[in-house]
């Protein structure tokens, strides 16, 4: 069992939904990735996305793309990224750690390649986010063939044809976009997104997690509702920069999410 579905399958039994915080590898400095990460993890979460740095993140909203370029005006590659994992995974070998990025570094670098060194670092899942099913059979291949699952994103404009598709394709968990803008573009339809949600579950046993709209404890609680994941990124991030210190907002923001999350669980 890998190690993204031992963590759900333990949150399950529970009756806890996870949650997954986003950070930009090399934001706000490279070495700083890794003790995030393991802040990250200290303060509640129960996955961890590391984004790779891209140019043009057409996926994302200003926030996290200004991350990028913080962090590529470092140098950070994705060859830099896989060394940040695997330095977190020397620390921590029970907790799930997915890359998400865009195809162009992953082609770069050859899939094959890419799926072994990511395995090697410890990598547990690779969302590619501009990388559909039908375009993705190669790599899907080489990161399965190593025990690394690939996640997909589903949106709010998918059809059932396509779910079913997508969800045929998937490991580890749907990655379901609650909103039609970019990252961190407005706050979610709840009753929306839960009737997404299910829709999703009824052509997949897979986990689903929500995420691109949650911006506080209240947003993360109300999705731990409807969904297994609750997923978080450019909020942390505004709250590392609004921090004195980046370690110490990323702390303080993920526990109030983790609260949120789990007085949400127990009908406080």
């Amino acid at each position: 069992m890998s190690r993204i579905a031992a963590r759900f399958a333990a949150l399950r039994a529970a009756g806890r939904r996870a949650l997954v915080p986003y950070l930009t590898a090399g934001d706000p400095a490279p070495g700083a990735t890794a003790p995030l990460l393991r802040a990250l993890r200290e303060s509640g979460a129960d996955l961890l996305e590391l984004g790779v740095p891209f140019s043009d993140p057409m996926a994302d909203g200003p926030v996290i793309q200004a991350a990028c370029e913080r962090a590529l005006a470092h140098g950070v590659r994705l060859a830099d990224v896989l060394e940040m994992a695997a330095e977190f995974r020397a620390g921590d070998p029970d907790t799930p750690l997915v890359l998400m990025g865009y195809s162009n570094p992953i082609e770069a670098m050859g899939a094959a390649e890419f799926a072994r060194r990511a395995a090697a670092a410890g990598v547990d899942g690779v969302l590619a986010v501009d990388l559909p099913p039908e375009e993705a059979a190669e790599l899907r291949a080489e990161l399965v063939a190593r025990g690394v699952d690939p996640i997909f994103l589903l949106a709010p404009t998918t059809s059932e044809e396509r779910m079913r598709a997508i969800a045929a394709a998937a490991r580890g968990f749907i990655y379901y976009v609650s909103l039609r803008g970019t990252t961190g573009a407005d706050r979610l339809d709840l009753d929306e997104t839960a009737r997404r949600v299910a829709a999703v579950r009824t052509h997949t046993a897979l986990p689903v997690g929500v995420g691109f709209g949650i911006r506080d404890a209240a947003d993360a609680a109300a999705a731990a509702g409807f969904a297994d994941a609750v997923i978080v990124g450019s909020a942390l991030i505004r709250a590392m920069r609004a921090a004195a210190e980046p370690a110490a907002g990323a702390r303080a923001f993920t526990a109030a999410l983790r609260a949120g999350i789990d007085a949400a669980g127990s009908g406080a």
